[in-house]
């Protein structure tokens, strides 16, 4: 991967940050608006808790669980918690905003990953790659062979820090209600 992907992929969450400013400009939120968004939103972070619980970073292909029917659990939670997010803003242009950002940062760090799993684990990946789709699940959880049947840790869950995705959505919920309380479109 060229140095120019890398560094995006790197800089990925500073870059949503600035986003959540312009999101926040443009976002036009209800009570109602913001309810419905916390719904998807709540689909997308356990999508995203039950993948965290699975994944021990750097140390094995996880191969179990979520990650049986789609190599990017967490980046399917995470574009679910996207849609929340837009659903919240009830804004069509804060919602393209987070598809065109999402699409585009995650396209290359899904890319960058699965070049480093590939680097890592050699032809187990690529014989779980063969099997599982990149992002859109496939239907049926996919059997490989010689992969342990892995199973959902709390501890794990806590050490990848996946809460702060809880909090993060919960403080944007808020801010959006503020927003909709003090300037109401």
């Amino acid at each position: 991967m060229n140095h120019a992907a890398a560094l995006f992929a790197r800089w990925r969450v500073r870059l949503g940050y600035l986003l959540a400013v312009v999101v926040l400009w443009f976002a036009r939120p209800t009570p109602g608006s913001v309810a419905l968004g916390a719904v998807a939103g709540a689909v997308g972070l356990a999508i995203r808790a039950y993948a965290a619980g699975y994944l021990h970073k750097q140390s094995v292909l996880t191969v179990t669980g979520p990650y049986a029917y789609t190599r990017n659990p967490l980046y399917l939670g995470s574009s679910v918690l996207a849609l929340g997010a837009g659903i919240a803003t009830r804004s069509w242009t804060c919602s393209a905003i987070l598809v065109v950002y999402f699409a585009l940062v995650y396209a290359v760090v899904m890319r960058r990953e699965e070049q480093e799993l590939l680097l890592q684990h050699g032809d187990a990946f690529k014989a779980y790659a063969a099997a599982v789709p990149l992002f859109f699940p496939r239907p049926t959880p996919a059997r490989l062979e010689g992969a342990s049947a892995g199973s959902f840790s709390l501890a794990q869950y806590r050490k990848n820090h996946e809460y702060e995705a809880a909090v993060g959505l919960v403080l944007l919920l808020v801010v959006f209600l503020l927003k909709w309380h003090f300037w109401p479109a």
